[in-house]
């Protein structure tokens, strides 16, 4: 870390829903000597783009995180004035200018004089049309049907923030832009930096990064969970204090619960980034792969050695629309074969929905899922003596009409005195359609978005610097590590001994970060965990299996973790997804399990 300013900021949520306990704690802190200078806030995800335009179609005065306004402005806003906290936040969501119309009313009637930004710019659903030559980023399909389109919005980047920032506002509220950049957009304000100065962008990018999910930081979806999970209830927001140099120290505020490590902050610098040498936001291409994590004090952890490259001439822009309904059913078997009693029930259950569909020429299922989960736990002490003797069956099916999907469940629950022995029906009112909702993601070039600033009264077109392509075939990777030479007897050990591990979605793909505990154990977790290792553990989940390409494998030799990237891997994610985990969120904590071979003095230093 340089000497230089410093800048304190907080980040306080990670989606809309969080809990509201962050501000406050934030608050309390800087009346104990632990200040912010700026608290930021995102809310947005790509479904959450589309629950709010839908929203908006209803209501024109609806359309943003409305938790921003009755959860942080209404109850704090007098005591963040009284601190000088200026705030940076996403929550416009799909109608920024109402939310800063909120904003200001309970401004107003508190009696402050605080400046409200909007950022706008980022919607382009009434474009939709223009978009027809479009292909998807990944897939390359073509682009839906313009009628079914539910959102549109480019992912703007920070430097409008820092322009808000610039003209005086205290409060700067956007639509869509990415996650980092609530927390990028305060540093290039505070420290002049501009386009060329790659590194330190990419530097904040990766602080935005770490505050963007909150607790996730601080222990949340931690691998060691129970070494702090008496203390959650209470758990720290992050904060990240960050130089001039783009570097930070993460830590959280005095007297919370959870914990700042580098277990914690490694995981949260994996979660979601794909190739972490080419992650591409608005402002820079960022290269973490040779990241530093120092561990300097309790609850602080240094951050430093991103680079950057510049910044792409286009923006990532995603689209939500319908396609279809889906029901998803719960059932329970208890007893003996419990699980082949579901498997069984649910074919006769399918067989009947099936036969009726054909007589009505409705046109079968467009997709069927069937999953069970179960943990044994009705047979109490006695658990496990047998294997599973109870299950949770899921039965899910999507169809263009919803009639057909509450067919399954009419067909379903009408089999109920046909059944094999131990059906127990879902207790609670019965499952209803939701919409299918997809993502289609493109790169729409900087030059066909135009960006607003309006600060106050005052509006104010934006200049955004045009970028350059970016090829990621240009990129030079790190040599990855050798097994030592050993004539050491070798043992195996669950991967979870030697490593921690974090896993996310974006879109149809997922992440699998592992970081070792021990940069000494990279080597041997390098030797174990190949692609053709990772596709095989997963085999049941992805789409293509035996393609060679669906997992690709990163190496970070900064702290020698491991980036996996899995394609098509979470039927379709999202809401469109019928899986228990639609998110991939479980499967680092699959991967953990894996076996790998070490020499026998570190498994007897383990």
């Amino acid at each position: 870390m340089t000497a230089d300013k410093i800048i304190r900021i907080g980040g306080a949520s990670g989606f809309w829903g969080e809990s509201d306990m962050a501000v406050p704690q934030f608050l309390q802190a800087g009346q104990n000597e632990q200040k912010l200078d700026y608290i930021v806030f995102d809310y947005l995800a790509e479904i959450t783009m589309s629950i709010m335009a839908r929203a908006r179609s209803k209501n024109p005065d609806l359309g943003y995180a409305v938790d921003f306004v009755s959860a942080v402005i209404k109850p704090h806003i007098g005591a963040i004035a009284q601190q000088g906290i200026k705030l940076i936040s996403n929550a416009g969501g799909t109608n920024p200018i109402a939310c800063a119309a909120a904003v200001r009313a309970v401004i107003a009637e508190a009696g402050l004089d605080l400046k409200v930004a909007v950022i706008t710019g980022d919607d382009l659903t009434s474009h939709a049309a223009d978009f027809a030559d479009r292909r998807e980023m990944f897939s390359g399909e073509a682009f839906p049907d313009p009628e079914n389109i539910a959102s549109i919005n480019a992912y703007l980047g920070a430097f409008p923030i820092a322009a808000a920032l610039d003209q005086g506002a205290d409060i700067v509220i956007t639509g869509r832009c990415v996650d980092s950049a609530v927390t990028l957009g305060a540093c290039i304000h505070e420290f002049g930096w501009n386009a060329g100065d790659l590194n330190q962008l990419s530097g904040a990018s990766l602080a935005g990064h770490i505050l963007e999910c909150g607790p996730q930081a601080t222990g949340g979806n931690f691998t060691d969970w129970e070494s702090i999970a008496d203390s959650m209830d209470n758990a720290g927001y992050p904060i990240a204090e960050i130089a001039a140099d783009g570097s930070f120290i993460a830590t959280k505020p005095d007297g919370t619960g959870g914990i700042v490590n580098v277990g914690t902050i490694g995981e949260q610098m994996l979660y979601e980034i794909g190739d972490p040498q080419a992650y591409m936001l608005p402002d820079v291409v960022c290269d973490f792969s040779g990241v530093a994590l120092e561990q300097i004090g309790e609850d602080r952890v240094s951050v430093s050695g991103a680079l950057g490259h510049a910044a792409p001439d286009t923006y990532k822009t995603c689209a939500t629309y319908s396609d279809g309904w889906k029901l998803v059913a719960p059932f329970f078997f208890i007893g003996m074969d419990a699980k082949r009693k579901a498997e069984s029930f649910a074919a006769n259950a399918l067989k009947r929905a099936r036969a009726k569909l054909r007589a009505s020429n409705a046109g079968d299922f467009d997709d069927v899922l069937i999953e069970t989960l179960g943990d044994d736990s009705h047979y109490g002490a006695f658990a496990g003596e047998t294997g599973t003797r109870e299950v949770v069956l899921k039965i899910g099916v999507k169809h263009r009409d919803p009639k057909a999907t509450m067919l399954m469940l009419k067909e379903a629950t009408g089999m109920g005195l046909a059944t094999p022995p131990g059906l127990a029906l879902f207790a609670g009112g019965r499952p209803k359609p939701s919409p299918v909702v997809r993502l289609f993601s493109l790169r729409v070039p900087k030059s066909e978005v135009s960006v607003s600033v309006t600060v106050g009264d005052d509006a104010r077109e934006f200049s955004e610097a045009t970028g350059t392509g970016f090829d990621a075939t240009s990129i030079q990777r790190p040599d990855t590590p050798s097994l030592p030479s050993t004539d050491e007897s070798m043992v195996e050990v669950p991967l979870i001994q030697l490593a921690w591990g974090r896993s996310g979605d974006k879109g149809d793909k997922s992440n699998i970060g592992i970081l070792p505990r021990d940069k000494v154990f990279a080597p041997w977790i390098w030797a174990a965990l190949g692609e053709d290792t990772v596709r095989e553990r997963f085999a049941h989940f992805l789409a293509q299996p035996d393609d060679p390409t669906s997992v690709e494998r990163f190496y970070m030799p900064g702290t020698g973790a491991i980036n996996f990237l899995l394609h098509d891997i979470l039927g379709g994610g999202g809401v469109a997804s019928m899986r228990n985990d639609p998110q991939g969120k479980s499967y680092a904590q699959i991967l953990l399990a894996t076996p790998v071979s070490i020499p026998q003095s570190l498994a007897e230093a383990l």
